[in-house]
């Protein structure tokens, strides 16, 4: 069964870059010598702080977008797994998945 992967980057900037693959290995090592076009290009060096598998691409879709757009707080407890904190956070914005 293929597995959809949703990953986190930090760049050297500390800013996060949230995208989804179906071949992690593959698009990490894409990001790492900066052939994709995409925010980290610029960004370099990055470094993979989060990875989640999903079982469709629906799933991993739905949660990339909710992801992309948290906050920085929030994004840093969902990497963290602190999941009181990201409950707290919810709270006040409605939109943990």
């Amino acid at each position: 069964m293929k597995k959809f992967y949703l990953y986190i980057l930090k760049c050297r900037d500390n800013s996060y870059y949230v995208g989804h693959t179906d071949n992690i290995e593959k698009r990490i090592a894409e990001h790492e010598l900066g052939e994709v076009p995409c925010y980290t290009k610029q960004r370099l060096p990055i470094k993979v702080v989060h990875v989640k598998d999903f079982v469709t691409r629906y799933e991993v879709l739905v949660a990339e977008q909710k992801i992309k757009k948290w906050t920085r707080k929030k994004k840093e407890a969902y990497i963290a797994g602190d999941w009181k904190m990201l409950s707290e956070l919810a709270e006040n914005n409605q939109d943990c998945f």
